[in-house]
């Protein structure tokens, strides 16, 4: 099983928006194996394309033997992130099967790509303001704690925490929600809001949006907490009962 397949609650094509979103959020970040028509040559690669379903589709998988096992032999292919490919099929108008015969088997044709790209090309803009902060929305905290749990676990190690916290315009009164992240080095702070926004612009919208801070901010009762704590060791298992002679 593979990030992807863990995903895979239900078929891809069967499952709901907000999950089909998710596993492409994921299949951007996931390194794939593509199908190549021969080896690359420098930095050129030609990608092979088949035709399925009226449309032309290339073929990646999430592991290089998934994709020797799909072929029946090993065969010439590139390493590349889903980001990138999702970019390079677009601009080919080209649709993407992945993993055919696993779990997570997608087909993305040509406006799904284009969807796909279009969101992470997502970025927060700078912008100051007066905020009151307070506990967030229930239903806002369920509908985000799983994926932004998930995102920000493959940060640990660079920010120290991180909570999600309800916010109220001092002025105008506007409510919406503010994700503060906690210790982050500054140089690295673009980046983490740009894979950030990235991940919020694959679930719904919510009411009044969800910004993003570095400030050293104390969140109030009844922020999100997400716990960045590295895993637990697994446990030593039971030695057997001592062997009679």
């Amino acid at each position: 099983m593979t990030a992807l397949d863990d995903l895979a609650i239900l078929p891809f094509h069967d499952a709901d928006a907000v999950q089909r979103a998710r596993m492409m959020s994921r299949l951007a970040d996931t390194e794939l194996s593509v199908a190549l028509q021969g080896e690359p040559v420098g930095d050129e690669v030609h990608l092979q394309v088949f035709p399925l379903e009226g449309a032309r589709v290339a073929l990646a998988c999430d592991t290089e033997d998934r994709l020797a096992d799909f072929f029946g032999q090993p065969v010439a292919y590139a390493a590349l992130p889903g980001r990138v490919l999702a970019g390079l099929l677009k601009a080919e108008g080209a649709g993407l099967l992945v993993n055919p015969g696993h779990p997570s088997e997608m087909l993305l044709d040509a406006g799904m790509l284009d969807w796909l790209t279009g969101a992470l090309e997502a970025a927060p803009e700078e912008a100051e303001a007066r905020l009151r902060l307070v506990a967030p929305d229930p239903e806002v905290a369920g509908a985000l704690s799983g994926p932004l749990g998930q995102r920000l676990a493959d940060m640990r190690g660079l920010i120290e925490g991180a909570a999600l916290v309800g916010v109220a315009a001092a002025v105008t009164g506007t409510r919406g929600h503010l994700l503060l992240i906690a210790g982050a080095p500054e140089d690295r702070q673009a980046p983490i809001a740009k894979a950030l926004a990235e991940t919020l612009a694959f679930l719904p919208p919510q009411p009044g949006g969800v910004d993003i801070s570095f400030a050293r901010t104390a969140p109030p009762a009844g922020a999100l907490l997400f716990d960045l704590s590295p895993p637990a060791p697994p446990a030593p298992e039971p030695k057997g009962p001592p062997i009679l002679r």
